[in-house]
C-alpha cells in the first residue's frame, strides 16, 4: 500500500473527504470523489465512510484501494 501525506492548509482544522480525494489525485474531481465515497470504497481510520463531506482532521488515515492518505496538521 502506498501512503502519502496531506498537510492541512494553515488556519484550517479539516478538509472535506471528497475534496481530499480530489486534492491528492485519487479522484479526478470533487464529483468523482463523492461517487467513490457513495460506493463504499473509501475508509476513514479503517471504517467505511459514506458521508461525502465528512470532516477529515489531522491524524486521520483515509484509504481507497491500495492507496492511503495520512492527514497532518498545517505546517
Amino acid at each position: 500500500m502506498t501512503v502519502q501525506t496531506f498537510a492541512l492548509d494553515p488556519g484550517h482544522d479539516f478538509v472535506e473527504l471528497n475534496q481530499l480525494l480530489k486534492l491528492t489525485g485519487l479522484a479526478g474531481s470533487g464529483g468523482q470523489g463523492k461517487a467513490l465515497v457513495a460506493s463504499g470504497e473509501v475508509r476513514v481510520d479503517g471504517s467505511v465512510e459514506l458521508r461525502k463531506t465528512c470532516k477529515i482532521r489531522a491524524g486521520q488515515m483515509v484509504t481507497l484501494g491500495g492507496a492511503a492518505i495520512r492527514v497532518e496538521a498545517p505546517r
